[in-house]
């Protein structure tokens, strides 16, 4: 009898063990990054430079990096964040695991010099999200009035 209980006991560990193993890989820190690109727009460029505003939404277990963007719309598309109502370049922003990236008006946002053209109001201008992990993800930002502001709706 105590044979069996103890063969039982072993199995159970070694199933529960298993079992934790199991779950612990599709949380936490292992898995892919699964990101979503969600509430994406351009004001209306009133100069030769735009900006683009979007949330990436990472739903994986893993944190990535947003590295670059690129855009037909212009050769020179930059990453800015905003600090202390100062703007500057930077190389990357994180994607947080089981969280998002917001660029926003007033906040870090996407940054668009030398435009080829200025797109109007109701157009759509083509983005490509470049990743440190996940793959490109190609999204279209519809052009907003100039003062369109999501935040204050």
């Amino acid at each position: 009898m105590n044979r069996r209980r103890t063969a039982l006991a072993g199995v159970l560990a070694l199933t529960t063990g298993l079992t934790l193993a199991g779950c612990s890989s599709d949380s936490g820190s292992g898995g892919e990054p699964d990101l979503k690109v969600v509430g994406a727009f351009m004001p209306q460029p009133v100069s030769d430079m735009a900006a683009g505003f979007l949330v990436v939404q990472n739903n994986g277990g893993t944190a990535d990096r947003l590295t670059s963007v690129t855009s037909p719309l212009s050769d020179d598309v930059t990453i800015h964040e905003t600090k202390n109502q100062k703007m500057r370049e930077v190389s990357s922003f994180e994607v947080p695991a089981n969280g998002s990236l917001d660029l926003e008006r007033g906040g870090n946002h996407i940054m668009f010099m030398k435009l080829k053209q200025k797109p109007q109001q109701g157009e759509k201008v083509s983005v490509e999200l470049h990743f440190e992990k996940a793959d490109p993800i190609t999204v279209d930002l519809p052009v907003k009035e100039t003062t369109h502001n999501p935040k204050k709706q």
